[in-house]
């Protein structure tokens, strides 16, 4: 249903939907930053005036469109080849790249739950479903690459390749905010082979750009990172389509200073709890910890519009596997509907717009507090096999 009123949304004559929007919304963006790229005009990279007027010129439809630029330099020269196809046609191979790489990832997580290997059809169908999916269609947005990096990440923590496992961590510097509770986990913990791996690689990224374009954008970007919160409104026009505890607090407390400071602390206790689980002890199961430090990264993350969370559909594949071999319990089936509600919510976003209350962070929130104590109770049930996937420990 979701996706048939998408398509009933843009089937018009001309690139706006019916609402008035640009189809593919966020891809005109990059796709403006590869025609830059192919044309060497590094110094308009972080210019709004010059993008805009780029983009009427090469889209019509999209005149009076401009969007914040907050991509590092590299991001640009990824997105040249798109410059050389018209939009229709660049929007299209970007669908298609976005929803295989999805797909592959998705694939590749069901493959390695083994209590879900006979659901195969339903995990298909939920995949298609899946509301962030829609989402990162719809805004033609980046995000199916920042899954791509955690489900990487994932299998090589899961084979104990930790400086690789760092490698792919450190690819997601093109979106940063998305690193920010990896890189307070993996430090609290010491896990330095990780960090390395991060850092050579985030490294590497940033230096493509340095060395196509010279070190002026870049000095730029980080010029427009520094001052991210005076640039807000314009990065957020609609807050109830983020999802992360800065935003949850900002649109419920209208005392800046108060926000941040509930923000932070909130943030914090999220980290605490993920912190103790990939510290405890390598009992721990990696689907356990691996999906707290998804749903960290979620929530603690500066900014995070709606598509982003595609990155959760790991932790929501590793859950559902583990709670499927665990007791009917209480605390199970909680955990259960909580998932569920983790999956589902982003479809009620826009009742926040009028309540203030973004309740897929609510039920974020709650899922890591419970996930130490579902551990606590399959340990206190010897009869229930653990995996004991042993990926990273003191280095």
């Amino acid at each position: 249903m979701l996706w048939g009123l998408y398509v009933w949304t843009i089937a018009t004559p001309g690139l706006r939907d019916r609402n008035g929007n640009l189809t593919g919304t966020d891809f005109l963006h990059l796709y403006i930053l590869g025609s830059l790229a192919t044309e060497h005009r590094g110094a308009d990279l972080y210019d709004m005036n010059a993008q805009a007027a780029l983009a009427a010129q090469r889209v019509p439809d999209a005149a009076g469109v401009r969007y914040l630029p907050l991509y590092p330099p590299q991001v640009s020269i990824v997105f040249a080849p798109t410059a050389s196809l018209s939009y229709e046609r660049a929007l299209i191979v970007w669908w298609i790249c976005s929803s295989a790489l999805y797909g592959i990832c998705c694939y590749w997580m069901w493959r390695a739950c083994p209590n879900l290997r006979r659901h195969g059809g339903t995990v298909a169908l939920l995949a298609v479903a899946s509301p962030a999916f829609f989402n990162l269609i719809a805004w033609g947005q980046t995000s199916a690459i920042a899954l791509g990096c955690f489900t990487l990440m994932y299998f090589l923590l899961r084979d104990r390749r930790k400086f690789i496992a760092g490698v792919a961590l450190g690819c997601l510097i093109f979106k940063p905010q998305l690193g920010l509770a990896a890189a307070v986990v993996f430090t609290a913990i010491g896990a330095w082979k990780i960090l390395a791996g991060a850092a050579l690689s985030s490294a590497a990224q940033l230096s493509i750009g340095m060395i196509y374009y010279g070190t002026e954008p870049f000095r730029r970007w980080l010029g427009m990172l520094w001052n991210i919160r005076a640039l807000l409104p314009w990065l957020e026009p609609k807050p109830y389509q983020t999802h992360c505890l800065r935003t949850f607090w900002t649109m419920i407390v209208p005392w800046p200073a108060l926000s941040f400071v509930l923000y932070a602390a909130s943030a914090a206790s999220i980290l605490v709890v993920t912190i103790r689980l990939w510290n405890r002890d390598q009992s721990v199961p990696l689907a356990l910890r691996y999906s707290a430090l998804l749903l960290a990264t979620v929530l603690v993350a500066p900014h995070l519009t709606v598509y982003d969370l595609v990155i959760l559909a790991p932790a929501i594949l590793l859950l559902s596997d583990w709670l499927a071999g665990q007791p009917s319990t209480s605390e199970v089936r909680y955990a259960g509907t909580l998932l569920y509600l983790v999956y589902v919510l982003p479809l009620l976003a826009i009742v926040a717009r009028y309540t203030h209350v973004q309740l897929s962070v609510i039920a974020m929130a709650a899922l890591v507090f419970v996930l130490p104590r579902l551990y606590a109770d399959a340990v206190r049930n010897p009869d229930v096999p653990m995996e004991s996937i042993s990926a990273v420990g003191h280095d």
